[in-house]
């Protein structure tokens, strides 16, 4: 029975995701519990980001802030979506990472409630982003925290980076001004 109603549960989940054809088809929750329906992004260049605020990659929020500051008047929307997937490294409750994000890098741009970007738990939205049918060329699962997904101005996936490559370095400075340029 357990293995039915997990298949049917599958079953249903591959229903509902090829029916979804866009990023703007997701609404989450905003870090003070507000939906934010993705669709408000629509016409912007968009970045989505899974955080974290005790990672050796959580530095980069500062440099996620820079770049933010700096094209957000040309259409950069930057999302941080906040997960303790990894080595449980943001174990705090929403509140408590939108004052670490507040208080120690001056984040501005919008900030998600805490999910899942992997697992049997995993969100909706990252379920989209990682399979392979519905983003085949920057699909995969979510190897850690700080991984970087880009969307041109009409929600198409342009770029995906892994943790390691910084928010400010050449490749996703030259992604997001390319994108912006659309």
């Amino acid at each position: 029975m357990r293995k039915l109603t997990s298949a049917l549960v599958l079953s249903i989940a591959a229903t509902a995701l090829a029916a979804v054809t866009s990023v703007y088809s997701f609404t989450m929750k905003s870090i003070d519990g507000q939906p934010v329906s993705l669709s408000e992004y629509h016409g912007k260049v968009l970045m989505l980001v899974n955080v974290a605020s005790k990672c050796g990659f959580t530095p980069q929020y500062s440099a996620l802030e820079s770049l933010y500051e700096k094209y957000k008047g040309q259409g950069l929307v930057i999302v941080g979506i906040p997960a303790n997937n990894f080595g449980g490294q943001e174990p705090g409750t929403n509140e408590e990472i939108k004052k670490f994000c507040s208080n120690k890098y001056n984040v501005s741009f919008p900030m998600m409630a805490k999910v899942s970007v992997k697992g049997d738990d995993k969100t909706p939205l990252y379920t989209f982003l990682t399979d392979k049918s519905t983003d085949p060329k920057f699909s995969g699962d979510i190897q850690w925290n700080f991984t970087k997904f880009l969307f041109d101005r009409n929600g198409n996936p342009v770029a995906r980076f892994e943790p390691n490559v910084t928010p400010d370095s050449p490749q996703v400075v030259a992604a997001v001004e390319s994108a912006l340029k659309q």
